[in-house]
């Protein structure tokens, strides 16, 4: 659909309120030579967001450098769960970095032990280990070469990963491999068979209603040819992060039992999901499970480039000392910060603050989905994450384009989102900071209603 967001200041009606803030044009015409030079610098998939320059943050808020302020409901992308400019991970950061230790390679350190011994103490097991590496997609990486080695040990002949449809687990080879996206695949140029996906169970999104039921499980796997025993593992997004949405409860508990069955490591990917975004620390808790690993990522660290695998000691310690090492794992400035992160969320009970304002949340935007059912198909969503699923008028269609627009309408009255995501790249993605006030949740959601209403109407700006 080409740029959707151009270089071009838009001149809006000014904002004033507690939260927002909007007294120049958007982009502000001082920040267009700038993204335009960072467009000449770096490849054309870093271009694509609201064309908002950041210059900092704090608390749901984020500024730019021209008195502009805008509620934040991107959370970096699902990393600031205890919020923006956080003073205890900033004293953090600066206390380690004044040490003059500034990385540590896989050699020990103090920040690294006193951050996985608090991670490990969250873990479903007592005696789970955990892995610290960079990004969420080498945590998803490592949870496959664990499977596979088990696999290997286990004698298991010939053995296919399953994952789902629509899952997008990275955007390294292993993670785009066992990502459900097919379009995502297509630089690679050829198909892995060791790779197999399912359809998810969407509620209805694409899936169909047999969908649902886990038999379609086993019923996908069976049409592929491919034998239980064969499977040795399977990987689930806890939520599917374009479109928020969760599995059926009995869903999930009939696949864990399956894994035990037939000897498959079960991996949730809590990338996104993880330290308290949806009401509970662990999405996978909604389910009423335990999982063999755990990928970590983004919420990990609430800021820092860190991720991290939790799982079953038999499966952690597959590897032997030096054969399963990652340059950055444990970075003391990394684990610095993230352990003041770790201790936010559980000391101001961000957790229970999501469920808790997940309530309002998660109704408002219903309210919102009925205020318009032709072009709203779904809500999905728990705690403080969710998306809206648009579609062209009565139809199951996606519609990219009002998505776009009510994004950029949004952001052009104070309300930051990231661009649409999701099915047909037409789901408006919601997900704020979990320390977000409760009169700013409620403002930003009235902007939104508003972006809607403005989009469907053909008007330009939102007051």
């Amino acid at each position: 659909m080409g740029d959707p967001y151009p270089l071009t200041p838009v001149d809006v009606e000014p904002v004033q309120t507690k939260h927002r803030t909007i007294k120049t044009a958007i982009p502000h015409p001082a920040s267009i030579p700038l993204l335009e030079r960072l467009r000449e610098l770096e490849p054309a998939c870093m271009e694509g967001q609201p064309p908002i320059l950041w210059d900092h943050g704090q608390g749901a808020s984020i500024f730019d450098a021209w008195g502009n302020k805008w509620i934040d409901f991107t959370s970096g992308v699902l990393i600031t769960n205890a919020g923006h400019g956080r003073k205890e991970m900033i004293d953090a950061v600066t206390k380690q970095a004044q040490t003059g230790l500034l990385t540590s390679y896989c050699f020990p350190t103090q920040a690294r032990i006193r951050f996985v011994e608090a991670l490990q103490k969250l873990a479903p097991r007592p005696d789970d280990k955990v892995m610290l590496l960079s990004t969420g997609s080498e945590a998803n990486e490592l949870s496959i070469k664990l499977a596979r080695e088990n696999a290997r040990r286990l004698g298991k002949s010939n053995p296919v990963f399953v994952t789902f449809a629509n899952a997008f687990h990275g955007r390294t080879l292993g993670s785009q491999r066992a990502g459900g996206i097919p379009p995502l695949k297509e630089w690679i140029g050829y198909a892995d068979e060791h790779f197999v996906n399912v359809p998810f169970p969407d509620g209805g999104v694409r899936s169909r209603p047999e969908d649902n039921d886990f038999s379609a499980f086993e019923a996908a796997l069976h049409r592929q040819g491919i034998s239980p025993d064969r499977v040795c593992g399977v990987m689930t997004e806890t939520y599917q992060g374009g479109n928020s949405t969760f599995a059926p409860v009995e869903y999930m508990q009939k696949l864990r039992v399956w894994c035990d069955h037939h000897k498959a490591v079960l991996v949730t990917d809590e990338v996104q999901a993880g330290f308290g975004r949806t009401g509970k620390f662990w999405g996978f808790e909604h389910y009423g499970i335990k999982p063999d690993l755990i990928a970590c990522g983004k919420g990990v660290s609430g800021a820092m480039p860190l991720s991290a695998v939790i799982g079953r000691r038999d499966l952690m310690d597959q590897f032997g000392p030096g054969s399963m090492t990652s340059t950055h794992s444990g970075n003391p400035i990394c684990c610095a910060s993230a352990l003041a992160h770790l201790e936010l969320v559980l000391k101001e009970n961000l957790t229970e603050r999501a469920a808790h304002l997940g309530v309002v949340f998660q109704g408002k935007l219903d309210a919102i989905k009925d205020r318009f059912p032709d072009v709203i198909l779904a809500r999905h969503g728990k705690g403080l994450v969710a998306s809206l699923h648009c579609v062209k008028p009565g139809s199951r269609e996606p519609d990219p384009h009002l998505a776009w627009t009510v994004v950029g309408l949004a952001v052009q009255a104070g309300l930051l989102l990231f661009a649409p995501v999701g099915f047909g790249g037409a789901s408006v993605k919601l997900c704020p900071p979990l320390v977000i006030p409760e009169d700013a949740l409620t403002e930003g959601l009235e902007v939104l209603e508003a972006a809607f209403a403005h989009a469907l109407e053909g008007q330009a700006v939102v007051k």
